[in-house]
């Protein structure tokens, strides 16, 4: 586990002089923007005198400062605006003639009523690129109904597929999926407009909604037969969704493996002394395999649960078959690999004290990475950011007085 110190520091990396004015809340914004932030680029985060929902959601050790928040929100500068209010709305717009991106996560007619729609922001930068991040595109019939990570999952037949595999009820993945994977797509569009509008001289709106977004993830493997007119089988990819395709019970516990090309399968039979089966119908091709995949995942089952794991993981490491152990979370946090690689750290937040968090990911050889912000406090940069926008102390105290923003360094904490 890799000490880091936590400054708080202009931006660096690859996206360092590019600035987003990030209007999102809850996961799937915040997590594309702390992707880009991690990157460099410099994260203006909007939020209501309330604060992101996600300040909300425990384990913290202060009001305000949830573990999730503080996973998404790092690198990021937090300034409080009511944008209900005409001063909190002009102030938002002051702040997007100075940036090359503006991200949302609610409906663009809920953008309008509050006077920020992408007329009213590219009036003001018309290089900007306005990106609406949200649950379903407007120009179908969904348009403007409630997304959230469980609803997307099951409306994409995640939930549906994790029955049909296991045989048991309709499941989620325990994982904030729909959000984080469509999030990755938001980011990647925010900065390929970026780059486009650098090129052309103007912005753009996009559109990246969740559930187009994530039916791109699922149907890329599931389309099968259904991808041929007329269809040439049922829709679904058997591989993944055989029984038996899960982590082998072994004699004291599990492992995962997976014995893909034919070189694999050959060694497989070698070890379990079996070489005949090389010649088998059912295991001589991948086609083959393919065809009789249920029955292949079955027979691997049988013989793994035979021997103990640590047993098979050395076996199999000396027969160059992939495979691994099961790990716990627990268990991850521990892994020589990433703690060798520094993607594990720990730091000092200035407010939060000792935390465990996740390293920016990749290496930049010119433009290296880091965690140079620790994630704020509601409001935390509130007057730094409205000062760089050209408000005078005198006009930010009065909007402080008025609760239009607010000062997160006089929280106490």
């Amino acid at each position: 586990m890799i000490d880091q110190p936590l400054p708080d520091t202009p931006a660096a990396g690859p996206l360092a002089g590019v600035r987003i004015l990030d209007l999102s809340s809850v996961v799937m914004g915040p997590y594309a923007t702390q992707v880009l932030a991690d990157l460099g680029a410099d994260v203006i985060k909007v939020e209501s005198p309330a604060g992101d929902n996600m300040r909300a959601v425990g384990p913290m050790r202060n009001p305000g400062m949830g573990h999730l928040y503080l996973h998404l929100n790092r690198n990021k500068r937090s300034i409080v605006l009511d944008l209900k209010t005409p001063e909190g709305r002009e102030a938002c717009l002051k702040l997007a003639e100075g940036c090359d991106a503006l991200l949302y996560n609610i409906r663009p007619q809920a953008m309008a009523r509050l006077g920020l729609s992408y007329e009213a922001v590219a009036a003001r930068n018309p290089r900007i690129v306005y990106v609406g991040a949200y649950g379903f595109g407007e120009a179908g019939p969904y348009a403007g109904r409630p997304a959230y990570d469980d609803l997307i999952q099951g409306q994409t037949g995640i939930a549906a597929l994790s029955a049909q595999q296991s045989g048991d009820v309709p499941r989620y993945a325990p994982l904030t999926l729909a959000d984080r994977a469509v999030g990755l797509h938001v980011g990647i569009a925010l900065v390929s407009a970026v780059l486009g509008a650098r090129t052309l001289g103007r912005g753009q709106q996009v559109e990246i909604p969740m559930f187009e977004g994530m039916a791109h993830l699922v149907l890329g493997d599931h389309l099968g037969g259904a991808t041929f007119e007329p269809p040439m089988g049922p829709t679904g990819y058997a591989r993944l969704l055989a029984p038996h395709r899960r982590p082998y019970a072994t004699a004291d516990g599990y492992i995962c493996l997976l014995i893909y090309n034919d070189k694999h399968w050959r060694n497989f039979f070698a070890l379990i002394g079996r070489p005949e089966l090389s010649q088998d119908p059912r295991f001589c091709t991948h086609g083959a395999r393919a065809a009789h995949i249920s029955e292949v995942y079955a027979f691997v089952a049988e013989v793994i649960a035979t021997r103990p794991s640590q047993d098979w993981l050395t076996e199999l490491a000396r027969a160059d078959i992939p495979a691994s152990q099961l790990y716990t979370i627990d268990g991850l946090l521990q892994d020589e690999h990433l703690t060798a690689t520094g993607f594990i750290q720990e730091m000092d937040h200035p407010s939060e004290g000792r935390i465990r968090t996740t390293g920016t990911l990749g290496r930049y050889e010119g433009t290296p990475t880091s965690i140079r912000r620790p994630a704020p406090r509601l409001g935390q940069h509130s007057r730094e950011v409205l000062a760089e926008a050209g408000y005078g102390q005198e006009q930010i105290d009065a909007m402080l007085a008025r609760g239009i923003t607010q000062d997160g360094n006089n929280d106490g904490l």
